[in-house]
């Protein structure tokens, strides 16, 4: 082999270990590198292990606390349970109370209710009034003092909505201050030695002395009836007015008198033997009065009456019961009516009750329920509550009225129609 042929081989060999020792470099860096990050993945593999293991335990931990919130629940649950029912049992027995309490309150009621009647409570402060009038061609004075508070009561007793002006005429309440005045009636007609007929046209006399006034001029009603104190003490009134303190006074002096109602106007009439213009009730002659204006006297009749037909009333105290009412339900099925009677009438109310129902139109009801009997005496208020079963699906209304001693049905009100 010659020289150069050697040189070249041993060049390539050269050649060749260089390349192997590079290459064998190249991979163990290549290998250490992977032995890095396999060291540096299996560090992080032992921290995600060990961090695993510790949301393990903690979700272990968790399922032991929710097992244990489970049972509080449970427990809880079933005090709760416990609570309801206890809450229930206090509502039906705060309801028993309730109703039982209610109960009472209509007996308590309805016992003050028909008491017997006890003087009203006079003030201090007294109405001082002074009257002049002329009877025969002589003059006569008389003087009223009635306490401030017996006024008052009638002027805030309700007005009653009825032709009938008996019940002013026959309240007894005022009575004692009525026969003061008659007293002094009495004794002129003793000084005068006046008749029966003379003693009542001074009645008469006195009576249209005191001033005419329109009642929605004097009051703020179209029509304001007063009683006797009431026109006394505001010193006049319109025809019903005089005609009801007339028949007050001429009753006291124990006359048979009735009221005499035109269409627009109302006088008097009594029962005496003498002549003129009389009405004729229940078989008795009854000569009329007129009381507004001057000069009229017993029998007197203004043209514009003649041949008028006209209504009498006696003056029998009555009871006159008025009622109103409230109602709400009282679940699905029922409903509750809430109704209040006053008696504005001047004697006692004997065995009413309140009666309601629904209407079931062409003269039927449906559910009526009513009240026991009670009385109920003058002036006072009484509240019943009547729960009635609702007529499932039906077009109808409330029907409420009080039921007198007779059996009659008094002071009747309806609902608006409403459907179930």
């Amino acid at each position: 082999m010659s020289s150069d042929s050697s040189k070249l081989v041993i060049g390539i060999l050269l050649g060749v270990f260089i390349g192997l020792a590079g290459g064998y470099l190249y991979f163990n860096s290549q290998i250490k590198g992977l032995s890095f990050e396999f060291d540096q993945m299996s560090a992080d593999y032992d921290t995600k292990d060990l961090t695993l293991t510790n949301i393990l335990s903690e979700i272990g931990g968790l399922n032991e606390d929710y097992e244990q919130l489970q049972v509080d629940h449970e427990q809880l649950q079933a005090i709760l349970s416990d609570l309801e029912a206890e809450k229930l049992d206090i509502e039906s027995y705060s309801q028993e109370i309730e109703n039982a309490y209610n109960e009472l309150l209509e007996d308590y009621e309805l016992l003050v209710a028909s008491l017997p009647l006890s003087p009203q409570q006079l003030s201090g402060t007294i109405i001082e009034r002074e009257y002049e009038w002329s009877f025969n061609g002589i003059q006569y004075d008389l003087s009223l003092s009635l306490p401030e508070t017996q006024y008052d009561y009638y002027k805030n007793l309700e007005r009653i909505h009825d032709n009938d002006y008996s019940v002013y005429v026959t309240h007894p309440y005022d009575d004692e201050f009525i026969n003061t005045i008659i007293r002094k009636f009495n004794i002129i007609a003793l000084e005068e030695n006046l008749t029966e007929e003379e003693k009542i046209n001074l009645v008469i006399s006195f009576v249209q002395s005191l001033p005419y006034t329109v009642d929605n001029v004097t009051t703020n009603f179209d029509e304001y009836p007063r009683y006797p104190l009431e026109t006394l003490v505001d010193n006049g009134g319109d025809c019903e007015d005089s005609s009801i303190l007339t028949a007050s006074l001429l009753k006291s002096m124990n006359y048979e008198v009735i009221l005499i109602d035109f269409p627009g106007h109302v006088a008097v009439g009594v029962n005496i033997d003498t002549y003129g213009s009389y009405w004729l009730y229940e078989d008795e002659e009854y000569f009329y009065i007129e009381t507004t204006g001057q000069g009229w006297k017993i029998g007197d009749l203004p043209d514009e009456y003649l041949e008028t037909t006209a209504y009498m009333y006696p003056l029998n105290p009555i009871p006159m019961c008025v009622q109103n009412w409230t109602a709400q339900w009282n679940g699905r099925n029922k409903m509750d009516v809430t109704v209040s009677v006053s008696n504005l009438g001047s004697a006692i109310a004997e065995n009413i009750r309140v009666v309601s129902s629904f209407d079931a139109g062409e003269d039927y009801i449906w559910n009526r329920e009513e009240s026991d009997l009670f009385n109920l005496n003058i002036g006072k208020s009484v509240t019943i509550t009547l729960t009635l079963d609702v007529p499932k699906n039906k077009n109808t209304r409330l029907i409420v009225y009080i039921l007198n001693s007779e059996g009659f049905a008094v002071d009747k009100s309806y609902s608006e129609w409403f459907d179930t």
